[in-house]
């Protein structure tokens, strides 16, 4: 045997390199045994020392001629010991445990030859320093180098006793088969050992794969949540900002024409010009200071998050609001889903801030519906309840298996839900499809972000 194949990797990849995850870990080093494991390693191989004494006893009795012990009587048992104790550390120190144990296998198999032949313990022993080697080696360079050479020793002795006993002419038999018996001894034993070490290799090497395929999933995972995280909290900061637009919107309008209308009033007023001047004159002033802190307000929001670019003018659309419910239904019909729309209840005049919330949650649950459903229908169920108003969005579909929603839009729901001091409840319905309902009070004194609004 000129040459050991310890199996064939692409250039420059670790053996046992698992199919990729979508996170390469290169030059990844197997942390080291735990506490629990390295107490396990010791009870082991202290287990299969007395195991292999055991064996040497059994072999001895098992013999059909008279075994020496070697020196003292008690060489053979020593020995047996002795091949299975590095175990204790078979996990910390793998390739020196392959090392002594191969060393200790082939002293053991020169001078206690009736123990290593019947003893199933020390053979199995071997098998585990191979095993350990590949799999727990945190060096791979020299754990190849180090099995290579246990190979090429182990088979290079293998040879050296198929010449012995061809010279002592020690394999015959009566049997006339296909092969001499030496030649079919040689044969079988040569195809039993392949079988034995190189089991052992891509058995080990196969663990040492699935413990670094196991590190990257855990990394990706780790990833995975951190950036779930971040974009959680993106999408809070996101529809803060566009509700602070709103309320920039709503506030800056009735201001404002509380301003001109101040501000004409006490041009054209004549009854007490001076009184009236000023509290006209305070009312135009107030109206034009909370226009500047609502401006003030915003500008500190989108500071908040510098890497948000804020600084491209929103294009201009027509104001949402409850009313514009139909419209936004008649927009989704037809693309693949229907749409049903049923109100309950008197309508009455919602402020301003509730009106849009209602109309951006319908927009932003149907928007889930038909990227992230395979419903073909929903509807749309508007409850005033006269000291709250209710939203339901319900589907009949089922979740795509892909791709997968970040279920971002729901935290947007629930934080623009909890900014106006309302309930919300998403999630699949027990028989079947998807739910969305929100319940936002009217009452001002549960709404700490509205006032009273209305025109």
């Amino acid at each position: 045997m000129s040459t050991l194949e310890l199996g064939t990797t692409p250039a420059g990849a670790e053996p046992g390199t698992p199919p990729a995850t979508g996170t390469t870990v290169r030059g990844w080093v197997r942390p080291g045994p735990t506490a629990r494991e390295r107490r396990t390693d010791v009870l082991l191989g202290l287990g299969m020392a007395l195991a292999a004494v055991i064996g040497t006893e059994l072999a001895r009795g098992a013999a059909p001629t008279h075994v020496d012990l070697g020196i003292g009587g008690v060489e053979a048992y020593v020995l047996s010991a002795a091949v299975a104790l590095p175990l204790c550390f078979r996990r910390r120190y793998p390739i020196t445990v392959l090392l002594a144990v191969a060393v200790l296998f082939v002293v053991n198999g020169e001078r206690a030859t009736f123990a290593f032949a019947g003893n199933l313990i020390t053979q199995a022993t071997m098998f585990m320093a191979v095993y350990a080697a590949v799999a727990w080696a945190r060096d791979r360079r020299l754990m190849k180098a180090s099995v290579a050479l246990v190979f090429i020793a182990m088979f290079g002795w293998l040879t050296i006793n198929f010449v012995r006993a061809l010279r002592n002419n020690e394999i015959e038999g009566p049997n006339h088969a296909l092969l001499s018996p030496y030649v079919s001894s040689v044969v079988l034993t040569l195809a039993l050992n392949a079988l034995y070490f190189f089991g052992a290799y891509f058995w080990g090497r196969t663990a040492w794969g699935i413990a670094r395929q196991r590190h990257e999933l855990e990394q990706q995972a780790t990833e995975l949540a951190a950036q779930q995280e971040s974009n959680a909290k993106r999408a809070v900061i996101d529809e803060r900002l566009r509700i602070s637009r709103e309320l920039h919107d709503v506030v800056a309008h009735h201001i404002s024409s509380i301003g001109v209308q101040a501000g004409g009033a006490r041009r054209v007023m004549d009854t007490d010009p001076d009184a009236a001047k000023s509290a006209l004159s305070v009312i135009e002033n107030s109206s034009r200071s909370a226009v500047n802190e609502m401006r003030q307000l915003l500008g500190m929001l989108r500071a908040a998050d510098p890497d948000l670019d804020l600084e491209a003018p929103a294009v201009k659309q027509p104001q949402a609001g409850a009313d514009r419910l139909p419209a936004l239904i008649a927009d989704v019909n037809g693309e693949g889903l229907s749409v049903g729309f049923h109100q309950i209840g008197p309508p009455v005049q919602l402020p301003k801030t509730v009106s849009v919330s209602v109309y951006r949650i319908a927009q932003e649950a149907l928007t889930n519906v038909r990227r992230h459903s395979t419903a073909r229908s929903a509807h749309i169920t508007l409850r005033y309840l006269g000291d709250s108003v209710e939203l339901e969005v319900i589907d009949d579909g089922r979740p795509k298996h892909a791709p997968v929603g970040s279920r971002l839009g729901h935290v947007g729901i629930r934080e623009r839900v909890g900014l106006l001091g309302g309930e919300s409840e998403i999630g699949p319905r027990p028989v079947g499809g998807f739910r969305v309902r929100v319940r936002i009070p009217l009452d001002p004194q549960n709404r700490p972000l509205t006032g009273d609004d209305d025109d």
